[in-house]
């Protein structure tokens, strides 16, 4: 599975015609960093995917979906159950609602 949320603040900052040392600058972060974040070679914080929605004017839940999405994805890969744990962790949380 690729890196949604990398994938996506990549497109939005391709969409926006903003160069990634001109993010950098904005979020208080280095190219490099910033690079890898997109690449998915390095997790963005929590505080950062609601910098990157600020800065590029997109969905404040739809960025953390993806962030979270990613989160999971990385706990789960690779284990046989998986999905059951997902479907455990999903009927726990709506049970919470």
């Amino acid at each position: 599975m690729a890196n949604q949320f990398g994938s996506k603040i990549r497109e939005l900052r391709e969409a926006n015609g903003l160069l990634q040392r001109q993010v950098a600058s904005q979020l208080e972060i280095d190219t490099p960093m910033l690079s890898k974040i997109e690449r998915g070679e390095r997790k963005a914080k929590k505080e950062q995917v609601l910098q990157f929605a600020k800065l590029y004017k997109a969905d404040n839940n739809e960025l953390l979906t993806l962030w979270l999405a990613d989160q999971l994805y990385d706990v789960i890969e690779g284990e046989a159950l998986a999905d059951e744990a997902l479907k455990s962790v999903t009927k726990k949380i709506k049970k919470d609602k």
